[in-house]
């Protein structure tokens, strides 16, 4: 049996129907997410023959499809293909969410992991198709929530996260938290669901509250003078890679990514500590967060950090860890209309917004009491 490999993006370019504004290979078949993946497999074995030509005439026996994950927004699927010449060779078909749209800006992601990859981060983008993106097949396991909190670990993750933020992508340099937010509000104030036990659910939410609630948080978070980046905005562990052998560390999946402000997309990190149950008694503890901030800000010489800076930092991160939890608890609520994934998403959003009343006292305080002596 012939070595396994990964197909470098070029390769891959050459042997493809390459789209003639990008470069980037494209196909218009689509894959329907919702078929047991039984069903799914001669879709996917269709797709790469007519994406990638050297595969087109391979007998269908010479490919097998595997799950790798399936989220509440994608489905990864790993294929890999038995050639001619005896290599195998493995990619990552990404199915995008059903109406996955109305949430993530298709046009910003592709035009981020254009660059993002060519600064070394995450998979390779080798095509695009209908309803999803061909990338490089990453060997390495995904992160567990308490994965994260290890803290040789936590400092490869603020370092690598640093190196993200210094990725010059093009375009608007706006930051979008506060545009998404209100975008989101706009959709989820107005839903109205055929379940009654939803509506029942969703006519408790004050949305006049929640305006409020917005309004004055980003009037607090407009006196940080945050330094905006281009974010991922959504790194969870299922959205870190871990290669053992190799100790390299993958950030990966960057479809909500943006320009946007530092302290949100650390603090968003944070709130991910909590796992997927939820647990955000697990948030990390102030030497946690400045042991993460020390990397963060001087890999070189975490040690060097200034007491000032690391103060900055915190006060910037656990606010806008407020923001986070609308943001998400918002996003929830649009996702409980349109996503047709079996997941309680209405639940989802009590379980943020709770936590962000919990926790909006102690937050607020931290930063007016910053800004007072500052």
């Amino acid at each position: 049996m012939g070595a396994a490999i990964i197909w470098d993006a070029m390769e891959v370019a050459g042997d493809a129907q390459a789209n003639s504004s990008s470069e980037i290979p494209s196909s218009p078949i689509t894959i329907d997410a919702s078929l047991p993946l039984p069903q799914m497999i001669p879709g996917v074995i269709e797709l790469c023959k007519d994406l990638f030509k050297k595969w087109s005439n391979l007998h269908d026996s010479h490919f097998s499809v595997e799950t790798v994950s399936g989220g509440i927004t994608n489905l990864l699927l790993k294929v890999t293909a038995k050639e001619t010449n005896g290599n195998t060779v493995s990619l990552t078909v990404r199915l995008y969410g059903p109406n996955t749209d109305y949430v993530i800006n298709r046009e910003r992601e592709l035009q981020a992991i254009r660059y993002l990859s060519a600064a070394g981060f995450g998979a390779k983008l080798l095509a695009t198709f209908g309803n999803g993106v061909v990338q490089s097949f990453i060997n390495a396991r995904t992160l567990t929530p308490p994965d994260m909190r290890n803290p040789k670990l936590a400092a490869e993750i603020a370092k690598q996260l640093r190196q993200f933020h210094e990725v010059d992508i093009p375009g608007s340099k706006e930051p979008q938290l506060w545009i998404d937010i209100d975008k989101f509000f706009d959709r989820a104030c107005s839903l109205r669901f055929d379940d009654h036990d939803k509506q029942m659910k969703y006519d408790s939410i004050s949305f006049k509250e929640i305006h409020s609630e917005v309004f004055q948080l980003k009037e607090l978070t407009d006196c940080l003078n945050a330094p905006v980046v281009f974010a991922h905005n959504d790194l969870l562990s299922g959205n870190l890679m871990l290669n053992e052998e190799e100790g390299k560390l993958h950030l990966i999946d960057f479809e909500y990514g943006s320009c946007n402000y530092r302290g949100y997309d650390i603090g968003n990190h944070f709130n991910e500590y909590a796992g997927y149950d939820c647990d955000y008694s697990l948030y990390p503890t102030k030497d946690e967060q400045y042991h993460f901030f020390r990397h963060y800000l001087s890999s070189d010489a975490p040690d060097m950090v200034t007491d000032s800076d690391l103060e900055s930092l915190h006060v910037e991160a656990n606010t806008f860890m407020l923001a986070s939890h609308l943001y998400w608890a918002l996003w929830a609520l649009i996702q409980a209309k349109i996503s047709p994934i079996d997941f309680d998403y209405l639940g989802y959003f009590f379980l943020r917004y709770d936590e962000y009343k919990r926790q909006k006292e102690a937050a607020i305080s931290l930063a007016k009491s910053y800004l007072l002596k500052s």
